[in-house]
């Protein structure tokens, strides 16, 4: 099998120019615009009833919100757990000391060959690629993950990694890479590629997954799937390894059932999937499958950095259903490879600055209109647009200027010209006099508006003042009553 090293072809520093790209893209903004109308008109199908809706997200959130409060004893318990049941539980701070775990576990069993479930936690630290130097194939089984590895891409959502690729675009793929015929069914796509992985879980010397749900109380790792992936994934090959960012630790086996319940009905607008692993240690003696070996990789990489101020903490709540995503008119209009990063669309705009920090990521939280609809369907209450102002104030902020917790970066790196647009913005708008002063001169002067103005009129139609001010028009609508 073919598959090729993964790569954006785009990053987040040149998140405007990539945006400018995916706008001309007719086909990816056909293909967004079909999948996303459908995704949230099947979520809507599933949560009609109202009040249950707004009592599942009150509990989840409260769920994840008291997690989050207690995270670093419920890790020591999860780890505690997870030993007693014979599995090998290691910490990463890094995408580097993680891929060099992960590495060194495969090479302790001579292994070559890598088969993986879904996993987002891969993605984030490239996993593929720094095992592809080493001379080991890692291979993603999860469908849409299969045909972006096979295309040399990566995914652009977190929950359908290929949903910008037409049927046609990957029937052109699997005859490229495969050596099959063309067709346009999607089940004959289907089974090609359930064919093609079948010989790769029975070779594969060693299983990887993500965790969706990590179970403090038990030390049980909760996977959700639809495809049967995962569950070969971590049973078929003789050493299952799973990863997962700290954050998704829960305290009891009984906060499952509210999550479970609202991730995939936000997710796909499906009222639960067709597999839901509840994973408790490797194989024991009277048991007849499973693997002889597993182990869990915690890792930070920018969490704990979110975790120590009460308002971004709030970021780590999510569950990576990808609702916002389904609902938020940027990322419906330039897709998911235009972000240049693992988690796009509004969650990645604020959770990536502190993965990869604001020196790389300063321009994400400008993607947001604050039309709020991502907040309206987050099923854990997340304040997306809250988290997002914060971080565009962090982002101008100067890198000199002491706060007391600042995000991941230096802050912000500006021409002159920008220093003084900002400070001209400040200077109108923090005082009653200045602004109604600018008003008026804005409405008297608008002819001599400047056609081109300073970063706006690189996406945007010149702004010209109205004829009179807000002000005036009340003014007038008052004495004419």
């Amino acid at each position: 099998m073919n598959t090729q090293t993964i790569h954006f072809h785009m990053k987040p520093e040149t998140f405007k120019q990539n945006t400018a790209a995916s706008l001309q893209d007719q086909p990816l903004r056909k293909s967004l615009r079909t999948a996303m109308d459908m995704l949230m008109t099947r979520r809507k199908g599933v949560l009609s009833d109202e009040e249950e809706l707004q009592t599942l997200r009150d509990l989840c959130e409260h769920v994840r919100q008291r997690s989050l409060s207690k995270l670093p004893q419920l890790l020591e318990q999860l780890e505690d757990n997870l030993t007693k049941l014979g599995v090998k539980v290691h910490w990463a701070e890094t995408p580097t000391e993680a891929c060099q775990i992960i590495h060194n576990i495969i090479t302790s069993h001579k292994g070559k060959l890598m088969v993986k479930g879904k996993s987002m936690v891969s993605e984030e630290i490239e996993l593929n690629h720094y095992l592809e130097h080493q001379g080991i194939q890692a291979i993603e089984s999860d469908l849409g993950e299969y045909i972006v590895q096979m295309a040399g891409e990566k995914p652009t959502h977190i929950v359908m990694p290929a949903i910008h690729k037409t049927k046609d675009q990957v029937s052109e793929l699997f005859h490229k890479n495969l050596g099959t015929p063309l067709t346009d069914d999607v089940d004959e796509l289907t089974g090609i590629a359930r064919q093609a992985l079948r010989d790769v879980y029975r070779t594969a010397d060693v299983g990887m997954s993500g965790v969706n749900f990590a179970v403090a109380e038990t030390g049980t790792l909760c996977l959700v799937e639809n495809e049967g992936n995962g569950r070969l994934s971590t049973t078929v090959p003789p050493v299952h390894i799973a990863i997962t960012g700290i954050e998704k630790v829960v305290a009891k086996l009984s906060d499952i059932p509210p999550l479970y319940s609202l991730l995939p009905r936000s997710a796909i607008g499906q009222n639960i999937t067709t597999y839901f692993n509840m994973i408790t240690g490797p194989r024991r003696s009277q048991e007849l499958d499973g693997p002889q070996e597993m182990h869990l990789v915690l890792l930070d990489n920018g969490r704990s950095q979110a975790y120590v101020e009460d308002q971004m903490r709030r970021t780590l709540q999510c569950i990576r259903c990808g609702a916002c995503m389904n609902h938020c008119p940027v990322y419906t209009r330039i897709g998911g490879e235009a972000y240049g990063t693992t988690y796009p669309g509004p969650i990645g705009e604020i959770l990536s600055p502190h993965l990869l920090g604001l020196d790389a990521t300063r321009d994400l939280p400008t993607a947001c209109t604050m039309c709020g609809a991502c907040v309206e369907v987050c099923p854990v209450r997340i304040p997306i647009t809250e988290q997002m102002q914060r971080l565009r104030v962090e982002a101008q902020r100067d890198p000199g200027e002491k706060v007391a917790h600042p995000i991941r970066g230096q802050g912000a790196s500006h021409s002159f010209g920008e220093q003084l647009a900002w400070r001209t913005f400040d200077g109108i708008f923090s005082g009653k006099k200045a602004y109604r002063v600018f008003g008026w001169a804005a409405s008297k002067f608008r002819a001599l508006t400047p056609s081109k103005q300073m970063g706006w009129t690189d996406n945007h139609v010149p702004m010209k003042p109205a004829k009179k001010t807000l002000h005036e028009l009340m003014a007038e609508k008052q004495r004419n009553r």
